[in-house]
């Protein structure tokens, strides 16, 4: 049903464009034309069928509430867990050293919250990742054919999906950042401007991830080989970043391959000014890398639009 109404909509505005060129009706060929129909259209997709909304934040909260909280690092050192045969350390000094530890090694006290930031990167990943779907399904269903009989500009097209991809993205972080507040994230260092910096880091990756999966799907028109893509990209993306786990032990070439992932940075932002935690780049560093990721993939979207983007 809705396809249909879609598809008697976008009938209509090419009809109306039809009529407006034989009366020589000046028609608007902006890049910005018809940019917010078609991000609502988009999201649509998405406000409309909560079940989705659900479906998309089920799995970072259950990464949050089970692996979060079970890997409990700083048990290590404290309880029984560093009990020694014949070695009375006083518990004072055992929270001590586990306090410490967990500084050096994660920034934070409590490897939950260090979790908690690097799950607001791994939900933008995952909702990103999907953006590039869409243009798929466009074009099995014949709609990208009649959008493209009309004066929208096809940049208008990607960045319409790269907006609406943004928009969810930052939502859903925005829910899981509150249930990771709920579940015992730290919060001592939480502030206003923190929370700012952190979605404007977010809005950044997510603008750049949603552009280069949508590239990669300017020219699929099988919904498989988009999957397959997708699932090559995705874990790399995750693992291979700071998001789980301190890059400063992984080993050396990992680590080379961590300061070339924009999530690395997005997540490393989140840190400094969520947590207060020392950074493995400095903050304005990040947010220059996350900039010029963002503006390249986005502009590469755009052109490769105008060039590839085709019926």
């Amino acid at each position: 049903m809705i396809s249909m109404v879609q598809t008697a909509n976008t009938n209509n505005v090419t009809r109306r464009y039809l009529v407006e060129e034989e009366r020589d009706v000046p028609i608007n060929r902006g890049m910005l034309h018809g940019l917010w129909a078609l991000t609502n259209r988009e999201l649509k997709k998405w406000y409309k069928v909560p079940v989705l909304l659900f479906l998309s934040i089920i799995q970072p909260i259950i990464w949050l509430g089970l692996f979060g909280k079970a890997m409990n690092f700083g048990a290590l050192f404290t309880g029984t867990s560093f009990n020694i045969p014949g070695l009375n350390i006083p518990k004072s000094t055992l929270d001590l050293i586990a306090k410490q530890a967990m500084l050096s090694t994660f920034g934070t006290t409590d490897y939950f919250s260090f979790l908690a930031v690097g799950m607001l990167s791994f939900i933008i990943l995952f909702t990103a990742m999907f953006s590039g779907m869409s243009i798929v399904w466009d074009r099995r269903f014949g709609f990208l054919d009649k959008l493209l009989s009309t004066p929208v500009a096809r940049g208008s097209i990607i960045m319409g999906k790269v907006l609406s991809s943004v928009i969810r993205s930052l939502a859903q972080a925005a829910i899981v950042l509150i249930v990771a507040v709920l579940l015992g994230m730290d919060t001592s260092k939480l502030t206003v401007a923190g929370l700012a910096g952190t979605f404007a880091a977010m809005f950044l990756m997510a603008m750049g991830l949603s552009a280069l999966f949508l590239m990669l799907a300017l020219r699929s028109t099988d919904w498989q080989s988009q999957m397959a893509i997708m699932n090559l990209l995705n874990l790399p993306l995750l693992f291979a970043s700071n998001a789980l786990f301190p890059s400063k032990l992984m080993p050396a070439w990992l680590q080379v391959v961590t300061k070339l992932n924009p999530v690395s940075y997005a997540t490393d932002a989140g840190r400094q000014l969520l947590l207060g935690s020392p950074g493995f780049a400095p903050l304005g560093f990040d947010f220059l890398f996350l900039v010029a990721f963002a503006a390249l993939f986005s502009g590469f979207g755009i052109f490769l639009s105008w060039r590839y983007l085709s019926r």
